[in-house]
């Protein structure tokens, strides 16, 4: 009877947690849907932002692709990185003390708030290595911030290869780097391209780092690493925090969401195929 009890305890919480979240996701969603819909046109998408004060008129464009080129940045960097640290801690290290190390670093730099991430971006990248406010100086500020993520999720997926097929591999002679090409990543590919991916959706939505190294309220479509770009979170902050345009701002925000909501289903599609290839 107490089993029963505590069986029906855990899935009614179970059931009550999933719920709340969900309808607090579905009414975020919702809202910015049906307040940002209205402010969608092809003129707001492919124009730059206008008007007096700036973003009262206009479109958005400069800063969807900024969005898209930092996140690309950041990606490029974070996924050389943070795979290379996790295929180094599964494969090739086997001293504890350094494995504990790596680790230490990774769980620090993952507890970092986002603004000392964008000061240290802007003290080291800005200003001692002379890049200045840029794409390049943005994006690799971003990298750092998520590193973990990708290094994380690279080594969980490394970690869920069939293991008797590596150490059959071992056992023929078969050299680490040839097992990891041939074996290896085909089981984790999507894997690791699906944590690659959650770690630009955390890119792309960031403001605090960008808005002290990279993101400026005007300028042109990303042409070169070394200008500042638009950026559509500080976009978002800018119309929202000086009230210049209550509509812009949610269009704004519906653009990213659209964006953010099409990485997660890019991500969901990989797992299904992933599960599908399974069976």
């Amino acid at each position: 009877m107490q089993r029963i009890l505590d069986g029906f305890l855990i899935k009614t919480w179970l059931f009550l947690s999933v719920t709340l979240v969900l309808t607090a996701a579905a009414f975020i969603i919702s809202h910015i849907f049906i307040h940002g819909w209205s402010s969608l046109s092809i003129e707001f998408l492919l124009d730059s932002p206008s008007g007096m004060p700036l973003g009262t008129e206009g479109g958005i464009f400069p800063a969807i692709m900024g969005t898209l080129a930092l996140g690309a940045v950041s990606t490029t960097a974070a996924s050389l990185l943070g795979a290379a640290t996790a295929l180094y801690l599964y494969l090739y290290c086997r001293n504890t003390y350094i494995n504990s190390g790596i680790r230490l670093v990774i769980q620090c730099i993952a507890g970092i708030p986002s603004i000392v991430l964008g000061l240290f971006g802007y003290t080291f990248f800005v200003v001692f290595m002379g890049m200045g406010y840029s794409l390049l100086a943005g994006g690799l500020t971003l990298a750092i911030m998520i590193f973990p993520i990708v290094a994380v999720n690279t080594e969980k997926a490394l970690a869920e290869t069939n293991k008797e097929q590596v150490l059959a591999s071992y056992a023929l002679g078969i050299s680490r780097a040839h097992t990891f090409f041939r074996i290896i990543l085909p089981q984790t590919k999507n894997d690791i391209v699906s944590g690659i991916l959650l770690a630009v959706v955390y890119a792309m939505g960031a403001t605090a780092p960008i808005m002290l190294t990279a993101a400026v309220l005007s300028a042109s479509a990303p042409t070169s690493l070394t200008r500042p770009v638009m950026a559509l979170p500080y976009h978002l902050y800018i119309l929202a925090s000086e009230r210049i345009s209550v509509d812009h701002a949610y269009g704004t925000a519906l653009v990213l969401l659209l964006i953010l909501l099409g990485t997660y289903a890019l991500v969901a599609t990989l797992f299904t195929r992933k599960r599908r290839d399974n069976r």
